[in-house]
């Protein structure tokens, strides 16, 4: 079975599955056996004895996700070989920017097809067991850190469907004691071409499937994405981007808290969580000097920059902006559809937090300044 994480507030039966999420969420990466057996050699095996339970119920699943594997690969791979990916269109912008809602917003056009939370966290078998996603996905209705609806057909990060290569930021939250060994596969800068290769493998098989299964032009959402672009070029050299950004301090906030919600869904390991902050300020630095220096490759008319607070505003008006800039065709038959999208939440209420100590506003003016300069936010 797989378990969701979500924050839905009412209801026993909501409460266990709130549970079970909380407990094996680990369990959604969708290794096989093998990958998850590098995962802990390559960590020595250092899982908290509070977290064997979670440990032993993703074995069980590797074992699962092995034997449909196998299946899959030979029930669809020679298809798959032959099958060309459209030039897909990235969404790009750090953890709790918007990625979520400009995803959500832009995947109401039928002419693009997208990976969802059944799909990113099943990589290897969901040709196979896609079809019984009812039977085997259970969540809760939304997510534990805010509102935002969930479901296993709900626009969800391509990134998950990387982690069996061990080369993913977001294995941060698994084994949080190493997560400076994960910070260089934000911008896959100084690694070894054998682990970029072995990644964008990986990710290229999960677009093929995509793409065999719907036929149609991608539209891709994972943070860490954002500062890989010379990667994403040089693998994908006909794609567009999007990047929405969003007042930094709210970011920093926000983030804090996805990164302890993370941590108590996904982690083996205890975690101080003083320490969050600092890897935020870090994670976020490494990310956008990237980005910085990566976004004049991508050619004229192929990007577009998106405020938040601009599409929080007018969310119909800025897509279409999008679609302008982009060169993207259509915008008159998903007008509708996409107006009765944000029409329906209408009512959806944003986390609020309290108000950053003085000292701690200086820290993250000072490391992002170049964020708040770029985009017009005053630091301080």
């Amino acid at each position: 079975m797989t378990v969701a994480s979500g924050g839905g507030r009412s209801g026993p039966v909501e409460a266990l599955r709130v549970f079970l999420a909380s407990w094996f969420f680990t369990s959604l990466y969708g290794m096989t056996l093998g990958e998850y057996v590098r995962l802990l050699r390559k960590h020595r095996f250092a899982v908290a004895p509070a977290y064997w339970p979670r440990a032993a119920f993703m074995a069980g699943a590797g074992v699962l996700n092995s034997v449909v594997a196998g299946h899959e690969t030979r029930v669809y791979g020679p298809e798959l070989a032959d099958v060309r990916i459209h030039p897909p269109l990235f969404i790009l912008g750090h953890w709790r920017s918007g990625t979520t809602h400009l995803h959500n917003l832009l995947a109401t056009d039928t002419q693009f097809a997208y990976p969802n939370v059944y799909q990113v966290l099943n990589p290897h078998t969901f040709l196979t067991t896609e079809r019984y996603s009812r039977l085997l996905f259970a969540s809760p209705r939304t997510r534990i850190m805010d509102e935002v609806p969930l479901g296993a057909d709900v626009p969800f990060e391509d990134e998950f469907a990387t982690c069996g290569t061990l080369r993913s930021p977001f294995l941060t939250w698994v084994f949080p004691r190493d997560a400076a060994q994960y910070h260089r596969y934000l911008t896959f800068r100084g690694v070894p071409e054998r682990e970029v290769a072995e990644w964008t493998e990986a990710l290229t098989l999960f677009y093929r499937k995509l793409t065999w299964k719907h036929g149609r032009p991608l539209l891709l959402k994972s943070p860490p994405h954002t500062g890989r672009i010379r990667l994403l070029l040089d693998t994908f050299p006909d794609a567009r981007f999007v990047h929405i950004h969003r007042d930094p301090y709210v970011v920093f906030q926000s983030t804090q808290r996805q990164n302890q919600v993370s941590l108590r869904t996904m982690g083996l390991q205890h975690f101080d969580v003083r320490r969050i902050r600092d890897v935020v300020i870090e994670r976020f630095r490494i990310m956008y000097d990237a980005f910085f220096e990566e976004r004049s490759l991508i050619p004229e008319g192929r990007y577009h920059e998106v405020c938040f607070e601009e599409l929080e505003k007018d969310p119909v008006g800025q897509v279409e902006r999008i679609y302008d800039t982009l060169g993207i065709p259509g915008f008159g038959a998903v007008q509708p559809p996409l107006q009765r999208y944000v029409d329906s939440i209408v009512g959806y209420r944003k986390n609020t937090y309290p108000e950053l100590s003085s000292s701690l506003r200086r820290d993250v003016g000072r490391a992002w300044r170049r964020n708040f300069e770029e985009w017009g936010y005053a630091a301080g």
